[in-house]
């Protein structure tokens, strides 16, 4: 990463930190691709399709801001292993729900797998919290580039279970389980600060004064908006792809190569932002988010596919590490549980919303119309971005 440096415990705790983050996002990446597919083959009707995959995300929605809660009072480590062992569980109800093509079933598991993700997703701002001020966006983005390697290892291993046991499906859900022990073991031996009583005791200011920053309403917007709209187009995909007949190995590979789009950047995203400032390199993100949206536009070939996706993934990448950046700025240390929570339940809504509407879009509208529909929110991101570094600028001058 160029000249960060850290010390020795922290680097080593930031490294645990982006294995754990890529055990998850190989589940994670796994559970994309082989959601949709499940659902379609288990649903009553083809646009309940992506339910499994918005009962996922809305798992997360439930539980992400009892979760930040939960971590402030017992601490990072315990919420994080507590966290996984939820992932076991809705492996196993998931694999239930296939032998006895329960579609319900099916979505209590990915209800249940939710709140794995929902705890795994502070990965990133334990990074931060341990990190110096001048070096949280090189924390944030080495945790993030360890979903690179979940994004190779998960649809590469789903293309070798998917058919490993009868019915379809089965063994991927069960391969799931050793990613989520092997993180259970890791988490053992990262070493996080335990809260003291008074950082427990104290509250800080309330959310609504911390919310109100322009800087706060950036960043969530940036995150919200930025995971809704790549969930929303990425659900859709395989999909989609299926019904342009192209065959899984395709679709895993389209998705494989989106997950290592938004990861990959990673190993750079927070040198950038230190050279050129976040806010231009979430303008960058907001771009390419458009040229994803042409690359889907311009045809149906899996090179269309493939080219959307991993601008998308760059796209959500520089968006989603820039707005993690700025909100570490608005909030103090007593009141990081409140804020983060408040950002990821804010993330998890828009993705409950995206990934069920993408569903229904792409079954009943088509590829087209889910394209077109993520372009308003886009635009609303990059006018937001624009806005603050109008005011920024004003403010500067004004000083």
């Amino acid at each position: 990463m160029g000249d960060t440096v850290y010390t020795n415990s922290t680097g080593r705790n930031i490294g645990l930190l982006a294995v754990c983050q890529a055990l998850l996002f190989a589940n994670n990446s796994t559970l994309i691709a082989i959601n949709g597919l499940a659902g379609l083959s288990l649903a009553p009707y083809a646009g309940l399709a992506t339910l499994p995959v918005t009962c996922w995300v809305l798992g997360g929605a439930l539980t992400t801001m009892p979760a930040s809660f939960y971590m402030k009072r017992a601490g990072r480590q315990r919420g994080l292993t507590l966290g996984t062992f939820f992932g076991v569980a809705g492996a196993l109800i998931c694999a239930s729900a296939i032998v006895t093509s329960s579609f319900w079933l099916l979505c209590l598991g990915t209800l249940v797998w939710g709140v794995y993700n929902a705890f795994g997703q502070y990965y990133r701002f334990v990074a931060a919290d341990i990190a110096t001020p001048d070096l949280r966006a090189n924390a944030i983005s080495i945790v993030l580039a360890g979903g690179l390697v979940g994004g190779i290892v998960g649809p590469a291993t789903s293309r070798y279970t998917i058919n490993l046991f009868q019915p379809k499906f089965v063994g991927a859900y069960l391969a799931l389980i050793g990613f989520a022990l092997l993180t259970v073991l890791l988490l053992r031996i990262v070493r996080i600060p335990t809260p003291s009583a008074a950082e427990r005791a104290a509250s800080g200011r309330p959310l609504a004064v911390i919310a109100a920053q322009p800087k706060f309403i950036v960043a969530v917007l940036s995150g919200a908006v930025s995971y809704g709209v790549m969930n929303f187009l990425m659900t859709s995909t395989p999909i989609a792809m299926q019904a342009c007949g192209h065959p899984f190995g395709d679709a895993a590979f389209v998705i494989s190569s989106h997950v290592v789009a938004m990861f990959a950047p990673s190993f750079f995203t927070g040198r950038l932002i230190r050279r050129f400032g976040v806010v231009p390199v979430m303008l960058t993100g907001a771009a390419l988010n458009l040229g994803c949206i042409g690359a889907a536009l311009a045809g149906l070939a899996v090179a269309n596919f493939w080219w959307s996706m991993v601008l998308l993934g760059v796209g959500w990448n520089f968006l989603y590490i820039g707005g993690t950046t700025l909100l570490t700025d608005t909030y103090r240390p007593e009141e990081r549980a409140k804020a983060q929570g408040a950002n990821d339940q804010a993330i998890f809504i828009m993705m409950v919303i995206s990934s069920f509407t993408s569903g229904m879009t792409v079954t009943s509208a088509g590829w087209e119309r889910v394209n077109l529909m993520a372009l308003p929110l886009i635009a609303l991101v990059a006018a937001a971005l624009i806005w603050f570094a109008l005011r920024q600028r004003t403010g500067t001058a004004a000083a």
